[in-house]
């Protein structure tokens, strides 16, 4: 890596390892993720893709290696410290507060924003009275741009699957993140839902300026929307290139036969 992309990469994970006991799940992985980009992190089922993703956001620390985002070390920092930072991320398995109101959900994702102290809430000050309307308004927005406005009162987990989706990748955006983490959002999805997924990232990126780093099995929205695409497969990068390039690749064809 040139030393003008590793100062521009907004994140850089160079030689990146981590063990379980005797069972080495991530291998010696780089990435450059530069500013703006639409990169995705593929391979077959077991191939190390969700543990990099909890390396990268500090659920687990590297055994090896090091994560830098936008040029700060976070390997080993608290979840909330990455994403106060500015990383986001949305989970394989959907994880949304049940007990809480979709409207809740992504409040509650904005408070990680917040300026005011403990005393504030307790007593009532006019500064958290401010906020929670600021918050409040801010989330309405962004369940506007999903169309789940219409359902803010409603019971989180009480949504059609791909509604509590795009409620997570919502609550998400609620961080004001710079990258934004998905793990296949359009797991469970059905075809035209997963069309209208491809236009609403592609879109998402652009109008926020975000970087997005997106792990997906459905093959056509990864190859449709990333313009970089990274092959991981047993913890191990093996290829790394444009959506052509992978789609053509001899080692990519046989880990995806070999792991059908």
């Amino acid at each position: 890596m040139s030393d003008a992309s590793a100062a521009t990469a907004v994140l850089k994970v160079d030689a990146m390892t981590k063990r379980f006991g005797g069972l080495t799940a991530v291998r010696e992985l780089s990435m450059d993720v530069p500013p703006g980009a639409l990169y995705g992190l593929i391979g077959p089922n077991g191939a190390g893709k969700t543990t990099i993703f909890n390396l990268l956001t500090g659920v687990y620390t590297p055994t090896e290696g090091s994560i830098h985002f936008k040029g700060t070390d976070v390997a080993g920092r608290k979840p909330y410290e990455i994403t106060k930072l500015g990383v986001a991320r949305t989970f394989q398995n959907i994880r949304l507060f049940g007990d809480m109101t979709v409207l809740e959900n992504v409040m509650t994702a904005h408070h990680i924003r917040s300026r005011q102290v403990l005393l504030d809430a307790v007593v009532g000050t006019p500064r958290h009275r401010h906020e929670e309307r600021e918050t409040r308004d801010r989330a309405m927005e962004l369940l506007k741009i999903f169309d789940l406005d219409g359902v803010a009162n409603e019971g989180a987990t009480s949504l059609p699957y791909g509604n509590q989706r795009r409620l997570e990748i919502a609550r998400a955006l609620a961080t004001e993140p710079s990258l934004l983490l998905l793990d296949e959002p359009a797991a469970g999805m059905n075809p035209q839902e997963s069309i209208d997924l491809m236009k609403l990232i592609g879109w998402l990126r652009d109008e926020f300026k975000l970087t997005i780093l997106l792990v997906e099995h459905n093959m056509k929205v990864v190859m449709g929307i990333c313009e970089r695409i990274q092959v991981i497969d047993y913890g191990k990068c093996i290829a790394l290139g444009t959506p052509d390039e992978i789609q053509k690749n001899p080692a990519v064809i046989e880990a995806y036969l070999g792991g059908a």
